[in-house]
């Protein structure tokens, strides 16, 4: 599974990075937890976490079934 989310996380980066951060996978748990570190201008942003929720989430989440959560570590 870890290999389908990185798949979907890398459709993802350029996105961020045009806004000048980044999202880097750091695990993904064996109850379907993906952690993720949000970078650069993603980092500390006031709209990271709705981005996380309403973007990440829910694509990888659409994409992969087995996805419960995203969070950021």
């Amino acid at each position: 599974m870890r290999d389908k989310v990185d798949a979907v996380i890398q459709e993802i980066r350029p996105n961020l990075q045009a806004d000048g951060g980044d999202i880097e996978l750091v695990d993904v748990t064996a109850d379907g937890v993906v952690k993720v570190r949000l970078q650069g201008a993603c980092h500390g942003c006031p709209g990271a976490a709705m981005t996380l929720k309403m973007g990440v989430e829910r694509l990888l989440k659409s994409r992969i079934p087995e996805v419960t959560s995203v969070e950021k570590v």
